[in-house]
């Protein structure tokens, strides 16, 4: 078993924090994670999540750590096949970023996404994020939903994903959910159209 200080070199070091990813499985399953970490499920059960995203064939994990404690991550993975946007070969899903609260405000979230997409790896897909409101921490952050949506969007900017107009049921269900996207630079006009078209499904029937 790996012992905390036998991971990988961190790819950035402050006085509070390291950044490392893609962080492989068996050095997360050696990490604790915050027990704040519950946007989406219990801290835990995020810890496995996390673990199996991370075995995935397109699986990604980028972790902020402080000492053995995962403090934040941010995920990326194969759209899961319910999603339109599993049919495509090319799209990769930034699945979800957090910070533990306690570790906010420090520019955590901007720093992790800035070291993913450094990744040359991430210039072939197209990376889509699906933002719905119900996983965001409005009273953690104290911010009104619409609020919230624009902090999101000038966050995820940062890395040159943009908004995109679409007729996914899920993002139509309520006006603050968003769709993002970003063209990888080796992502071919053919491939590109084919995403086009996939943003309003009554364009063109994908069997």
């Amino acid at each position: 078993m790996l012992a905390c200080y036998e991971l990988e070199s961190p790819t950035k070091l402050t006085n509070e924090y390291l950044l490392e990813g893609p962080v492989v499985s068996k050095s997360l399953e050696n990490l604790k994670i915050n027990q704040h970490l519950t946007n989406f499920r219990p801290a835990e059960e995020q810890k496995k999540a996390l673990i199996e995203i991370s075995k995935m064939p397109k699986g990604m994990i980028y972790i902020a750590r402080s000492g053995c404690e995962i403090v934040g991550y941010v995920t990326f993975h194969h759209p899961e096949e319910y999603f339109r946007w599993s049919k495509h070969p090319k799209v990769l899903e930034l699945g979800g970023i957090e910070i533990s609260p306690e570790w906010r405000k420090k520019g955590i979230a901007e720093a992790l996404l800035k070291e993913a997409f450094r990744n040359p790896l991430i210039e072939e897909f197209i990376v889509v994020t699906l933002e719905f409101y119900w996983h965001w921490d409005l009273k953690g952050n104290g911010l009104e939903i619409f609020e919230y949506q624009k902090v999101l969007e000038k966050l995820f900017g940062v890395v040159s994903l943009k908004r995109r107009a679409t007729d996914d049921p899920d993002i139509t269900e309520h006006p603050a959910n968003v769709l993002m996207v970003r063209y990888g630079n080796n992502v071919s006009t053919k491939e590109i159209l084919l995403f086009e078209d996939m943003l309003f499904e009554g364009r063109t029937e994908f069997h």
